[in-house]
This record gives C-alpha cells, sequence and structure tokens, in this order.
C-alpha cells in the first residue's frame, strides 16, 4: 500500500515510527507536510496539490495533525476523505477532539466520569464558579492549552478569582475543573487503536508540580489497567468515534475520571514505557480497513 504520514516534521519520533513500520511491512510510506497542501474543489473531482504534483494513488492517511494547525489540517484530512482515501482518524472526530468543552459535552453524556467542570461567558461572578467548581483547589485550563501549557493550579479562592479575572480581563476562555487531590499527580495514559488498549502507562508529576506530562519533567512507567480503566477508555474512544487515541484518566476515590482524549498522541513516551511496538499496531489497523 502506499500510506500518507501528515507530519509537519519528518524527525519526530512519532512520525519516524510511523515510517520505519510502514517500511518493515513493506508499505510504500510517504511523508506530507499538510500544511504545504493546495487543496483543489472543484465538482466531483478533489484534488490535493504538494510541492507541484498532484498527490494520487493514496490507499491510506495517517494525520499527525498538531493543534495549532487544526483548522486547515483537517481541511486536508477532509479533501483526504473526498477522495475515498481511507484516513486513520476523521477529520470530525479530529475536530471534536481539538473542542474540549465539546468533547467534555459529549463523555458527559455517554456516562462517563469527568472532573467537576465549569465553563461560562466571562461571567464577572468569579466566586460563585469557583463554588461551582467545588472551591479550591481548583485547576483553570485554558480551552486551546495543549501538553501542560495553560493550565493553572489555584490552591486558594482568592488565587482561583484573580487567575479567573485576568483570564477574563484578556478575553480568553478557560474551564475551572475541581482538583483531585486523591491522584497525587498521577494520572493513567491508555493508548487505544482500533477498539482495542494496546498499551497504558501510569505518569508522575515531578515533586513540586501537579502536572504529569513528559513534557513537564514528569516519569512514566508501565501498568496493567483494571477492568473499569479498560471499559473506560475504550467507551471513551468509541464515543469521541476514535479509531487511534490517547485517554488520559485520573484515579480518583469513585473510579476513573476522563481528563482528555487525545486524537495525536506521542509515541514516545509510551513505547519507553511499555516497550511495546505502538506504530506497529497503528499500521495493522490501517492494513485491517483498506
Amino acid at each position: 500500500m502506499k500510506i500518507v504520514i501528515l507530519s509537519r516534521n519528518a524527525s519526530l519520533y512519532s512520525t519516524r515510527r510511523l515510517f520505519e513500520a510502514g517500511v518493515q511491512r513493506n508499505h510504500e510510506m510517504v511523508i506530507v507536510d499538510h500544511t504545504k497542501c493546495d487543496l483543489l474543489i472543484e465538482k466531483k473531482n478533489p484534488v490535493i496539490i504538494y510541492r507541484g504534483k498532484k498527490l494520487e494513488n493514496i490507499d491510506a492517511v495517517i494525520p499527525r495533525i498538531g493543534a495549532s494547525v487544526t483548522f486547515y489540517g483537517t481541511a486536508v484530512v477532509r479533501q483526504f476523505e473526498m477522495m475515498k482515501v481511507f484516513t486513520a482518524i476523521e477529520s470530525q472526530a479530529l475536530l471534536r477532539s481539538r473542542d474540549k468543552l465539546r468533547s467534555l459535552q459529549i463523555l458527559a453524556r455517554a456516562g462517563l466520569g469527568l472532573p467537576k467542570t465549569v465553563f461560562t461567558n466571562y461571567s464577572r461572578n468569579v466566586k460563585d464558579i469557583v463554588r461551582a467548581a467545588g472551591g479550591a483547589p481548583v485547576v483553570v485550563k485554558l480551552l486551546e492549552g495543549t501538553q501542560g501549557l495553560g493550565v493553572v493550579l489555584a490552591e486558594t479562592d482568592n488565587a482561583a478569582e484573580s487567575v479567573l479575572e485576568a483570564f477574563n480581563g484578556l478575553k480568553v476562555r478557560v474551564i475551572v475543573q475541581e482538583f483531585i487531590e486523591e491522584a497525587k499527580g498521577a494520572d493513567i495514559r491508555a493508548f487505544v487503536v482500533d477498539g482495542v488498549v494496546v498499551g497504558a502507562m501510569k505518569r508522575q508529576a515531578r515533586k513540586g508540580e501537579f502536572r504529569s506530562n513528559l513534557h513537564r519533567g514528569g516519569t512514566a512507567q508501565i501498568i496493567e489497567l483494571t477492568e473499569e480503566q479498560e471499559n473506560a477508555a475504550l467507551k471513551a474512544a468509541r464515543v469521541m468515534n476514535l479509531g487511534i487515541c490517547g485517554v488520559d484518566m485520573l484515579l480518583s476515590d469513585h473510579g476513573p475520571l476522563i481528563l482528555e482524549v487525545n486524537s495525536s498522541p506521542g509515541l514516545e513516551g509510551i513505547e519507553g514505557a511499555t516497550g511495546i511496538d505502538i506504530a506497529k499496531n497503528i499500521i495493522r489497523y490501517v492494513e485491517r480497513h483498506v
């Protein structure tokens, strides 16, 4: 098969691993920078032009779309769909996953556990917002943040109110979530491919930090999910309609709580922690569907 990896940087670990895994399984692998694609839209003849040439005879696409270029990256994925090319992550599912508020609403409607979350339209009643989230400490998150950026832990009511007032003054959209103290700075990432958890790791924040992201200095180790945790991860992937995703969960006294469903999860941390060839699982997923 001829498989395109949509990625802005061929040297990124995840891109390289997918390329290598595809070549090992005798596929023709092509890396395409989606931000450099031109889309020709006309009746019954969708075309993608890359570096002056039409992209033709493509069997499948594996999107690795960064959050900063979601709009254009999704348009490119949608153009491939119009060309009847299988995409490992569908354009609409990608869009839904990048909208944190919409994602939480979808997950809540499906009956999945979530941290108590509050969203308002720049309300001046910041005291009521903090109180609705359960009171300090609370976590304030930018709707557009990734990799732990734009996430603030406000440990007192006054601090939380000051942070909200500052964001409101800047007209920046945020959500306020209860702080799950019993998680002790740890979370779980379950990597789901085609309806199966192919690997899971526990991430622990470094001392003095509450964000467990590996980019923030957190550490990771392999774990075996409980049945409740595995079911939650699989249901989250299913309701978000994602064939490939990383489901991030907090361990609370009342079961797993979904933090986020990531549609472009990195491979380096999960492969390093588990020793599992996640890239090979993704290529085999593509093979099964083409």
